[in-house]
């Protein structure tokens, strides 16, 4: 199959990429950190697939997708076409959804409960893969977010690390809406402590990913230091032309 693309497509989101690029450098430096030290993963929610190979052909190797209704036909796209790209998982997943996505992601970023880690285990055993996974933590409370609250998280990796086929790689949180200024900056500090703290708790070398911060709050993220952004309006615009599948 060949690849075919808009050019004005291609290069609107190229600059975009760019652009976020050099944002995250201006945040890196001055939060003191070492260059090249944030992962961009490019978020293609509701997206049409030429979105997500014109980011790809441009250098964005890192993708992610909310559904796995998206992300399978996208992974499955992609690997017809012959586009090398890493695909994440970073919205929330269903248990009876995780037969479709395993072998299909570089990392899930949302598991939210230990019946869902058990999923992942067992289908993972079955397919005789090992699935990278984050533990989604409640840093800020909102009962509409999901995740482990931070009580609950040395309990449950407690009962994950027991569990076959799955690697333990850190945590993903989501800060809240800002009711007031610092608010997003508060929630992201708060869980680099907690992340800090797992790290010594585990002791796993994996532990080494803290995935926080979107497009309205990502330098806050970085000066807190997130290891991978998750970005969609920034570099894709606007998505409210597009129906979820």
């Amino acid at each position: 199959m060949e690849y075919d693309y808009s050019e004005d497509l291609k290069k609107r989101i190229s600059d975009n990429i760019a652009a976020v690029r050099s944002s995250i450098d201006e945040a890196i430096a001055a939060s003191g950190r070492e260059k090249g030290s944030v992962t961009l993963i490019g978020v293609t929610k509701v997206f049409p697939v030429e979105y997500a190979e014109s980011a790809a052909m441009s250098g964005l190797k890192d993708l992610g997708e909310n559904r796995v209704q998206e992300l399978v036909p996208k992974v499955e796209r992609f690997s017809a076409l012959d586009i090398d790209a890493n695909w994440h998982l970073i919205g929330t997943l269903q248990k009876n959804k995780v037969k479709y996505i395993i072998g299909k992601t570089c990392l899930i970023h949302s598991v939210n409960s230990i019946e869902l880690a058990e999923e992942i285990s067992k289908r993972s055993v079955s397919n005789n893969v090992t699935t990278s996974i984050l533990i989604q933590a409640n840093v800020s409370g909102e009962e509409s977010k999901h995740g482990f609250a931070p009580h609950e998280l040395k309990p449950a990796i407690d009962k994950i690390m027991d569990m076959p086929s799955v690697q333990l790689c850190g945590l993903m949180t989501m800060a809240p809406i800002e009711t007031y200024e610092g608010q997003a900056r508060e929630v992201f500090a708060k869980t680099r402590v907690i992340f800090e703290d797992l790290k010594s708790y585990t002791g796993l070398d994996t532990w080494n990913v803290l995935s926080m911060g979107m497009s309205q709050d990502y330098k806050s993220a970085i000066y807190e230091g997130s290891t991978h952004i998750r970005i969609g309006t920034a570099i894709f615009g606007d998505r409210s032309q597009y129906k979820p599948l």
